[in-house]
């Protein structure tokens, strides 16, 4: 779901220019980006799922990055900060963002997204398993991206327009954010990222 989170993200700048693009593209990842260093040390870990495909193939033992407080909290933490960098809105904004992280990550998950750190009192793992499905994840993945870079250059056209310039960064904005989407995407679905 890495293309999507993404073009999420691109959606997002869409109706929010005020909260920076990178900032948006970091926020949509930030669940990820705390996994990696739980994920080197065995704290969090993978595990393939036997006869699974690249794509989604494997159970994903991330039990305090994704479960659904250790994803409130870090979003809460990350929106604090961007608060506190740019503005009470663009921190709303950033938080809602990276939580929606965990929201896109229910839908794809295998049930591997526990609902307390450290799946503390052992409770039933959420996840709808649409990664089971791998054409169904992509084309969802796929809309994501195409619906952010065109929401992107709508929102980045009209404020080109607006400024009184030409509208080349804006589509030069949008073609690389559609273009790495689905390159991203491509990586994912073949295997050879993710």
């Amino acid at each position: 779901m890495i293309a999507g989170h993404f073009g999420f993200a691109a959606a997002v700048k869409g109706r929010e220019p005020a909260t920076p693009l990178w900032a948006l593209m970091l926020a949509t990842v930030w669940l990820d980006l705390v996994f990696v260093p739980l994920f080197v040390t065995g704290i969090e870990t993978l595990q393939k799922v036997p006869g699974a495909g690249p794509y989604g193939g494997s159970v994903i033992h991330a039990d305090y990055t994704h479960s659904l407080v250790g994803a409130m909290l870090l979003s809460l933490f990350l929106a604090a900060a961007a608060a506190w960098a740019w503005s009470a809105r663009s921190g709303i904004v950033i938080g809602l963002v990276s939580f929606s992280h965990w929201l896109l990550d229910l839908v794809v998950h295998r049930s591997d997204l526990p609902l307390l750190p450290g799946n503390a009192g052992d409770l039933p793992k959420l996840g709808f398993g649409l990664w089971r499905i791998p054409i169904a994840s992509a084309a969802i993945e796929l809309v994501l991206v195409i619906t952010g870079a065109l929401l992107y250059w709508r929102a980045a056209a009209a404020a080109a327009r607006a400024a009184g310039s030409r509208a080349l960064l804006a589509i030069t904005s949008s073609l690389l954010i559609l273009v790495f989407g689905c390159f991203v995407l491509v990586l994912d679905v073949t295997g050879l990222v993710g």
